[in-house]
């Protein structure tokens, strides 16, 4: 193969490859934009939205009246003090 021939390949890849990656990179600053409005509109509704099953659960548990259920349950899952279980159980039920 002509060494200019091979050059002209290389160059036109990386071509390529430059502008795949930049509309990558747009479509990834579109999404996080997305993803923040998303968010500021399911925060001014106060809907929470479960990160997993075991969330659910929680939320479950919320809805029939049993806070401490809840409180206990959301601790097991993420680990977390009486004081911040408390708080993101009453978050999510939207008494802040």
């Amino acid at each position: 193969m002509e060494p200019t021939l091979l050059i002209t390949l290389v160059v036109v890849v990386l071509a390529l490859a430059g502008a795949v990656q930049s509309k990558l990179d747009r479509t990834d600053r579109r999404i996080a934009r997305l993803n923040r409005k998303v968010d500021l509109i399911l925060d001014h509704l106060h809907i929470q939205e479960f990160a997993s099953a075991e969330l659910h659960s929680v939320g479950m548990l919320i809805q029939q009246g049993k806070r401490i259920e809840a409180i206990k349950l959301y601790r097991q899952i993420t680990g977390t003090g009486l004081k911040e279980a408390k708080e993101a159980v009453d978050a999510m039920a939207g008494t802040r």
